[in-house]
């Protein structure tokens, strides 16, 4: 290309990695690109320590990734290489025609995902049109995608938000099985509708999804509401509360009369002290029912820590034992009301939920 300057400026190829620990596989993908102007295949990869290797020195314009890897957690990797990587074009090329997995990792930052049993044609095609800037997906998969609703936010039943809270401590199948007394056979089942759901492969990304998207498990209480109880919250505007508590009855019960006055209420739990500052990060919670007593926990700094983080979210300290110096204290660490468990009411709650509009 000559510019008016009549220097010649020579066109660089577009550099790609090819990522699959099958070295046929990749011997295919190279064959099939092999014919296509100005790219040049500059590496490969079969497990994840080399791809994050071969990324770090040679800084591809494009990646072809299998994202089933050995060492390769496929969510939380893709959003690492994306955060690392911004500019760089993500191309999955997979076996999986899940559309939940597919979903999964095009909310993680992918720029396309190309199914294997699919023409070489196609894959080229697929190249072409993520390096210039779209978004590619396989025919076979549009017609799945279309009807799915929410990808980074799946809905989870109740019971499956309580296995994944056990799950995030680290439990395993048969402790789970006994909390919940439920058979181990039947917290499989759920463990593995559930990894579908979110697109995970193991107990391992199932935490790492948990910590990236605390929202999932949160509950939306607008199939709940009560058309008796009028408030100006479930009316106008969406509510973003988190409960801590380490009593799970208790925030249960919590939860079902929060629904009852509010419609619109998207509801965090914690049940500890790190849990809550890691969700107050994450979503800025706008009004926090906070225990003072966390088990062996202090309610009164986990306020302080809260307010530091997050100074406009509004702290009201509950307990089942209440003092007048726990009150003071709770004030002073920056709540605005502290309530006895007993008087906290769906009444109580429908004027705390009004003040915060008012």
């Amino acid at each position: 290309m000559i510019h008016n300057s009549g220097i010649i400026k020579v066109m660089s190829k577009i550099r790609i990695l090819l990522a699959d620990d099958h070295a046929v596989v990749r011997a295919g993908i190279r064959n099939a690109l092999r014919d296509l102007p100005d790219l040049e295949i500059v590496g490969e990869a079969g497990d994840g320590p080399a791809l994050f290797e071969a990324l770090a020195q040679m800084q591809p314009d494009c990646l072809l990734i299998d994202v089933t890897m050995p060492d390769f957690e496929p969510i939380t990797a893709i959003r690492q290489i994306r955060a690392r990587y911004p500019r760089m074009k993500i191309l999955v090329v997979s076996a999986y025609d899940d559309d939940v997995y597919v979903h999964g990792l095009l909310a993680a930052g992918v720029d396309g995902y190309h199914l294997k049993d699919q023409p070489l044609s196609d894959l080229r095609l697929a190249v072409q049109r993520v390096l210039a800037g779209e978004r590619w997906v396989s025919s076979s998969l549009v017609g799945k995608l279309v009807s799915y609703k929410d990808a980074s936010s799946p809905p989870l039943t109740t019971r499956q938000r309580d296995i994944l809270r056990l799950l995030k401590q680290g439990l395993d199948n048969q402790t789970i099985a006994r909390r919940l007394d439920l058979s181990v056979k039947t917290v499989e089942n759920h463990l593995t509708r559930l990894y579908r759901q979110l697109g995970v492969q193991s107990r391992l990304e199932a935490v790492h999804y948990v910590m990236q998207h605390p929202e999932v498990l949160s509950m939306s209480r607008e199939a709940v509401h009560s058309p008796s109880v009028s408030s100006k919250v479930s009316v106008q505007q969406r509510v973003t509360i988190l409960l801590v508590d380490d009593n799970a009855r208790y925030r249960r019960q919590l939860q079902r009369m929060i629904g009852r006055v509010c419609s619109r209420a998207i509801i965090y739990e914690a049940e500890n002290l790190v849990e809550a500052l890691h969700l107050t990060r994450r979503v800025a919670p706008q009004l926090v029912l906070l225990d003072v007593i966390l088990g062996e926990e202090d309610g009164i700094c986990c306020t302080r820590r809260i307010k530091a983080l997050s100074p406009q979210s509004r702290i009201v300290l509950i307990s089942a034992y209440p003092d007048r110096e726990f009150h003071r204290l709770g004030m002073e660490a920056g709540a605005v009301a502290f309530l006895d468990k007993k008087d906290l009411d769906a009444a109580t709650l429908h004027q705390i939920l009004d003040d915060m509009v008012a």
